[in-house]
């Protein structure tokens, strides 16, 4: 079992162990010893609940620093289509463009392109799809971890096509070579991110070997600059260059964009951690069976509402319609074009997506059955209210920590009398 990385960091003297952070965890990745909260690597997903529930600051993302982010000869920022309203709505989306030039990048690739043309790949695979419905989109990637680690059976019905941030960045990167005259080696892409996820997706993806994305910085930390940047930019013309190629999208950026794009006919669309899991029960229960595509991201609302973004999510939805109302064109696209080069592979994943593997009870087939029967019947003897006063978010957890040598019936407050699953008597108390 490979490490795993994780752009999150705990910092131990900030955390007053109120548990926020472990009961929000959507696949009880978190703990709490002596105190202070612990992730189990491979069940985390980078979801960032623990990010925003955390009262004390204690758990921090981790990005690329800004600087590192312009060590290449040629910089192209590939910004999230978040960015743009994280401005007031009559700052002119072109400006930003402009304001991220100012700031060292050489080239601005736009979204918009990248997810007109997804949304049409994504809809010529639904037609093709001859398996179980719904299927699932693959945009965020800590659904697609969520699956992978509490839904397994599930990795099959998610799409399989590439993100619209990949598949910018490998085109952008093979055009510039081509046009420059240059190696791809020496184009960097950056994207500007709203979430720790997408930071995990390109340092290390699960579809694919390597991203075609070079580096991440957030939208906090990018944002006191470009402010700057654009501020002084307001009574600036806005570049020829700009106005002629930039056309305004949403992109994915709000929750629903994704299945009006696709344009499917039996869809929905769901966000928050909560509300994602509920629906992956249903259809892991066969509930859904008469929707075909199921939009899901992680954070409320869409990507507006990421966890590395400055702007209140509703103040941000409102501004992106904003915005599509005076700035917003409609992108050029060849649905014939793209169908003939999703049919070729262009927009497919490397590879087909598979469970994660997670730690076994045993390394060898008969003790692991054992131990699965002493967690049962220890789980069975617990009072099951998942109070977390053990330190694991819920009792089947509390019981998977024993049986694996990381805790102690007497850690339980309601049955510190108990052993080994058995009740003591008071004859053999004390």
């Amino acid at each position: 079992m490979g490490k795993y990385y994780h752009p999150i960091e705990f910092v131990d003297e900030r955390c007053d162990g109120r548990m926020k952070c472990m009961r929000s965890c959507p696949t009880a990745a978190i703990r709490m010893r002596d105190g202070k909260a612990r992730v189990i690597e491979e069940l985390c997903v980078d979801c960032g609940e623990c990010i925003n529930v955390c009262p004390s600051g204690a758990i921090v993302p981790l990005t690329d620093p800004f600087a590192q982010s312009l060590d290449f000869k040629y910089k192209v920022a590939l910004p999230s289509p978040v960015l743009y309203s994280q401005f007031r709505p009559e700052v002119d989306p072109r400006k930003v463009i402009m304001g991220l030039k100012r700031i060292g990048f050489d080239y601005v690739c736009d979204l918009s392109l990248a997810c007109q043309e997804v949304s049409i790949a994504i809809d010529e695979s639904i037609a093709q799809h001859r398996g179980r419905l719904p299927v699932l989109s693959s945009f965020c990637p800590a659904v697609v971890r969520l699956i992978q680690v509490k839904y397994p059976d599930l990795t099959g019905r998610v799409v399989p096509v590439d993100v619209p941030r990949e598949i910018a960045a490998r085109d952008v990167k093979q055009n510039l070579a081509r046009e420059l005259g240059v190696d791809v080696g020496g184009i960097g892409v950056v994207y500007i991110t709203t979430c720790p996820a997408k930071i995990v997706s390109i340092k290390q993806p699960a579809e694919k070997a390597k991203s075609w994305i070079d580096g991440a910085v957030s939208i906090v930390d990018v944002f006191a600059p470009l402010f700057s940047a654009v501020a002084d930019l307001e009574n600036e013309e806005i570049d020829e260059d700009v106005a002629r190629d930039f056309k305004f999208g949403a992109g994915w950026s709000m929750l629903g964009e994704m299945t009006r794009l696709i344009g499917a006919e039996h869809s929905i669309a769901v966000s928050g951690m909560s509300d994602v899991t509920k629906i992956l029960d249903d259809i892991e229960n066969s509930k859904l069976r008469d929707v075909e595509f199921v939009e899901l991201s992680s954070c409320l609302g869409g990507c507006i509402g990421g966890s590395l973004v400055v702007e209140n999510m509703y103040v941000a939805r409102s501004s992106t319609l904003h915005l599509l109302r005076k700035y917003g064109g409609k992108v050029p696209v060849d649905r014939d074009e793209v169908i003939e080069k999703y049919n070729k592979g262009h927009y497919s994943l490397e590879k087909k997506l598979a469970p994660r593997p997670l730690r076994p009870l045993a390394s060898d087939l008969a003790t692991a059955i054992e131990k699965k029967k002493q967690k049962d019947t220890i789980y069975n003897a617990l009072p099951r209210i998942d109070c977390g006063c053990c330190g694991a978010p819920t009792c089947i957890a509390f019981a998977d920590d024993i049986v694996r040598g990381y805790g102690e019936i007497e850690d339980c407050i309601y049955m510190g009398g108990i052993k080994d699953g058995k009740r003591r008597s008071k004859d053999t108390e004390g």
